[in-house]
């Protein structure tokens, strides 16, 4: 058994990495003897946060260029292009209007960071003119859009992986590698968390739409309502009308960890108990959330959100315990631990490039991984790490929490669709959005 210490002074001064702001990246993931003919060029569009980590993983391949960075904010796309000519020596061209950058036969593929509202319509207008898909997490801003976008996958036959970038983890592949041959004996049980302390929102004043913003654009598929000064350019996340609340921003992550753990799918039963406890401001979620998801085989699923006041005792902003009955694993985007029945820690591994984990860009290797996925899967046919098929199975989950707390009851699921067997208004209300007039997404 090693320690953190001991592992990171072997492994942080190998060969072959990318230094960025003082992170050192491995070259994991990457074909570095690409062709001309494998060439991919790029688009990202959202460029505010996560598109960062976006760059520093395309950039990471010799044979990958960002042709576009696209936004619907004047003031995000100077600084991003800025940004961009800081970090990785050129600036790409600049589009506000995605649809245009769709046109442009040289772009392969396009990345996906905008409002979750955005994701699957932009996603399905993406494979329809034959680009891949690199959608960040939720991949959908409800269930009818989920099932929308593996249709269109299907139909178009690009490829499309979501970003729930610890699927690309090297310890997370060892430790479900270690559980499938029993390391700790039947699994049982996964256990997700996420800790943060969220200040308020305030209440929203309606107020002119800045002049370097385009709100037309920015709500695009969303029913309008006027600008206020508390949505844009994060806030959106806790507004029904663009976002889908923690349990998708951030608990997505590790219940697909737990889920992928498990070896299971949709669940037959969906349970939520949680509320708005702190701030009397516009959030319109929890801010505090327990969900349990059971499983056919007497296996379950557990959610823990808090996400405005921090967990105690005592534990990281972020993770997942897996449970069986010979031992339990620790899992995070860095690291997998594992236990003995009396908690004894028996082995410690560490990613070698350490990711952030409570930020909004989450910053990492785990990009370089995941991104490499996509390429090689582009390239060579590859299998995806996320491929939509089985990502939209963990957002489905994340749906069916919400819906279970807005019904206040567990809900029975019918676990070839996901639809609920319980509950018709909560099918109703929940299933699928109103879309503006022209926008709504359609195969």
């Amino acid at each position: 058994m090693g320690t953190r210490r001991s592992f990171i002074k072997k492994t942080t001064f190998g060969t072959g990495g990318l230094a960025i702001g003082g992170m050192l990246f491995p070259n994991n993931g990457f074909t570095q003897t690409s062709g001309a003919n494998d060439h991919i060029g790029v688009a990202i569009i959202g460029v505010r946060s996560r598109a960062k980590a976006h760059v520093i993983a395309i950039n990471k391949d010799p044979n990958a260029k960002i042709l576009y960075n696209c936004d619907v904010d004047d003031v995000i796309l100077e600084n991003h292009n800025n940004w961009c000519q800081k970090n990785i020596g050129y600036v790409p061209k600049v589009e506000k209007d995605f649809r245009k950058i769709l046109e442009d036969k040289d772009v392969d593929a396009v990345f996906i960071a905008t409002p979750e509202h955005w994701h699957a319509p932009m996603a399905i207008l993406a494979l329809q003119a034959g680009k891949h898909v690199y959608v960040e997490k939720p991949c959908s801003h409800n269930p009818h859009e989920n099932d929308l976008l593996v249709a269109a996958q299907k139909k178009y036959g690009k490829k499309v992986q979501m970003g729930n970038q610890q699927r690309s983890a090297r310890t997370s592949a060892t430790a479900i590698k270690d559980i499938r041959n029993g390391i700790i004996g039947e699994v049982y049980k996964g256990e997700a968390y996420y800790s943060n302390n969220r200040g308020t929102i305030g209440t929203g004043t309606k107020v002119d739409v800045p002049k370097t913003l385009d709100w037309e654009m920015w709500q695009g598929p969303a029913p309008r309502e006027n600008y206020r000064d508390n949505v844009h350019p994060y806030n959106w996340h806790w507004f029904r009308t663009w976002g889908t609340g923690e349990i998708h921003n951030n608990g997505t992550h590790e219940i697909d960890i737990c889920r992928w753990a498990l070896g299971v799918d949709l669940p037959t039963s969906v349970t939520s108990f949680g509320g708005k406890y702190t701030y009397n401001d516009d959030w319109e979620f929890t801010d505090n959330q327990d969900v349990t998801y059971t499983f056919p085989n007497n296996k379950r699923i557990s959610w823990k959100g808090h996400s405005r006041g921090v967990i105690k005792p005592e534990s990281p902003g972020r993770g997942a315990t897996i449970y069986g009955s010979k031992g339990s694993i620790e899992l995070s985007r860095n690291f997998y631990k594992l236990y003995d029945l009396g908690g004894n820690p028996i082995k410690f591994e560490f990613e070698t490039s350490q990711s952030a984990t409570t930020n909004t860009q989450g910053i990492g290797g785990l990009d370089i991984n995941h991104v490499g996925n996509f390429f090689n899967a582009i390239r060579k046919d590859e299998s995806l790490n996320s491929d939509i098929n089985d990502a939209s199975i963990s957002t489905m989950l994340c749906h069916l929490g919400n819906m279970a707390q807005d019904a206040g009851q567990t809900l029975e699921v019918d676990v070839t669709t996901g639809k609920i067997l319980n509950n018709d208004a909560i099918m109703q209300k929940s299933w699928k959005r109103e879309y503006e007039k022209g926008w709504e997404p359609k195969l």
